[in-house]
């Protein structure tokens, strides 16, 4: 069943969160996963977001999605995100 990554990002320095984005599709593509949308101008329709930037990933597997987030080679390129940004991450299980 495919897993869904949701982030809702505030990106407080744009330089430390630009290395963030450099080395991301890499390990993404490493663990099949693929990117669905990227919004800086989303709308809310109920509540509010933390962050100007919505990410929404797609994997295959909540296995998959857990090893990509889990892997040394994010957890280590995760650490410029949160230098660079607020946020929430979650995971969704799609319907299936």
């Amino acid at each position: 069943m495919a897993c869904y990554v949701v982030a809702d990002i505030l990106i407080t320095d744009r330089a430390r969160y630009a290395e963030y984005e450099a080395g991301f599709m890499a390990i993404l593509l490493a663990f099949e996963g693929e990117i669905l949308a990227v919004d800086e101008q989303a709308c809310a329709l109920e509540g509010a977001t933390k962050g100007q930037r919505q990410v929404i990933l797609r994997f295959e597997s909540e296995a998959k999605a857990q090893a990509w987030y889990h892997s040394d080679d994010y957890q280590s390129l995760m650490q410029h995100r949160l230098a660079g940004s607020e946020g929430n991450v979650i995971l969704v299980h799609g319907l299936g």
